[in-house]
């Protein structure tokens, strides 16, 4: 009996990381070995299993996708990184450095001449190009535009124009545009003809003679519907229709709520400018909730991973800096109550809770708060109703979690004012826990920042010296 092992082989199979990881150790492993001869031995370059694993090495490089490869390349140290990269086939090189982040694409420029950089935006659209364009040096930007077609000139003038957060930075100019005054079995003796539909082509768009939208007609109208049937007949004019100046994350969440997989993007008169495709707007997705991570944790820029350690100082020291400053605020708070705590040690032991709920608490609210402007979902008149639910929330939790924290101090120290003092003070910080942790990111957005910078630094900080405030000076005012 015959068995299926195809699925074990799948599950089996090392991932891409892992196996170059492997076979980039073999090499190094043989060029240690190799570099151990005598000078009189055969050189390196001579070396029979030397050239079997480089060569090894590159004909699984040649068989992975770009994003397979920019992973590889993000994980590996900086000598390891220039070693694969140097092995990556040239008509590659402009989709790999399109799928790696900010930090490990400024690696490889710095590493590529301005021949190889040219080479590169050979085999990519005028999109991808303008995607690349801010990493790359100038004189490199003036050969692109002389060794472009007008009208692609044109359109990488257009793309390159657009703020970075908008859709007409996602925008593709490869679309495919039909009259609506033809029969359908024309339309699709037209697509025979082309070599290949642009990805994710799942309408075609119906424009006049001045390209101005009429419509798009489906592609699973256009395959079942009679081969005689003009094109009028079967479009849609309903349709979502973006502009280049709106809003990317808008256009992001259109996506979502109306499950796209690609949009029309209009100028003037409703002139088809191009177009927005979901695998676009999954990387516009993906690298919006990265930078909202690192901003929370107070970084300023995507750090590659094994970026020198001055490089990584650079980026980290502001936010530290000011949670220093804080850390040495709340040491005041604490030091203005030595007296308090030199007469009731206990007040020590217990400080930390006060302060660590509160900033777990407030750190909660944030992010809720975050990804609710992220989406849209708070205006000017919500936002008093939403101030108000997170006091609501925060009493609650308050007041049952202060009961069980008044409880255990209670069980422990035998003093039941000590306890009373512990549930007022778990109450009251977490009312500045929630207040902060709306009133931060809203004043953040009034600002025009992002209010997910730094938040989480700063609500930490507050509430630590908040708490440690709002405790002591309680048991001051009830103990002592």
């Amino acid at each position: 009996m015959i068995e299926d092992n195809t699925n074990n082989d799948t599950e089996n199979a090392p991932m891409p990381l892992e196996q170059a990881t492997y076979l980039l150790r073999k090499y190094k492993l043989v060029e240690g070995l190799v570099n151990l001869q005598d000078a009189s031995d055969q050189p390196l370059t001579e070396s029979s299993v030397q050239a079997r694993n480089l060569s090894e090495l590159q004909y699984f490089l040649e068989q992975l996708h770009p994003a397979d490869i920019a992973h590889i390349l993000e994980a590996l140290p900086l000598d390891d990184r220039l070693l694969i990269w140097s092995m990556v086939k040239a008509e590659q090189d402009g989709e790999v450095l399109l799928e790696t982040s900010d930090a490990v694409r400024a690696t490889l420029i710095t590493d590529m001449g301005s021949q190889e950089l040219v080479a590169a935006t050979e085999f990519l659209d005028t999109d991808e190009i303008a995607d690349l364009a801010p990493d790359l040096p100038q004189e490199v930007m003036d050969d692109v535009f002389r060794s472009l077609p007008i009208t692609e000139r044109e359109q990488l003038r257009a793309a390159m124009s657009y703020p970075e957060d908008s859709v007409g930075a996602l925008m593709d100019f490869d679309v495919i545009t039909i009259r609506e005054d033809v029969r359908l079995e024309v339309v699709l003796r037209y697509l025979r003809r082309l070599e290949e539909m642009p990805d994710h082509t799942d309408q075609l768009f119906v424009v006049d003679r001045n390209e101005l939208l009429k419509g798009v007609l489906l592609i699973n109208k256009l395959l079942v519907s009679d081969p005689d049937t003009l094109v009028a007949d079967v479009m849609t004019k309903e349709m979502i229709k973006l502009h280049p100046d709106d809003v990317a994350h808008q256009a992001a969440n259109a996506f979502e709520r109306y499950d796209l997989v690609s949009a029309s993007v209009v100028g003037e008169n409703d002139k088809l400018l191009g177009r927005v495709s979901v695998d676009t707007v999954i990387d516009f997705i993906r690298a919006k909730a990265e930078n909202e991570a690192l901003n929370l944790a107070g970084l300023s820029e995507e750090e590659d991973l094994f970026a020198p350690v001055l490089k990584s100082v650079k980026n980290r020291w502001m936010w530290l800096a000011i949670n220093l400053v804080t850390a040495f605020i709340a040491s005041r708070v604490i030091g203005f109550f030595e007296d308090s705590i030199e007469q009731l040690v206990a007040l020590a032991a217990l400080m930390p809770i006060i302060a660590g709920i509160g900033g777990n608490s407030g750190n909660q609210t944030l992010t809720m708060i975050v990804r609710a402007l992220a989406l849209d979902q708070i205006n000017t008149s919500s936002a008093w109703k939403l101030i108000i639910k997170e006091v609501g929330v925060s009493i609650v939790n308050g007041l049952l979690w202060g009961a069980v924290v008044g409880l255990f101090t209670f069980a422990i120290y035998q003093n039941a004012e000590l306890g009373l003092v512990m549930t007022l003070a778990m109450i009251l910080n977490l009312l500045l826990a929630a207040l902060l942790g709306v009133l931060i990111p809203l004043t953040l957005r009034k600002m025009n920042r992002d209010p997910a910078l730094g938040s989480s630094v700063m609500i930490t900080a507050v509430t630590d010296s908040g708490g440690f405030f709002i405790f002591l000076g309680l048991a001051t005012l009830f103990l002592l």
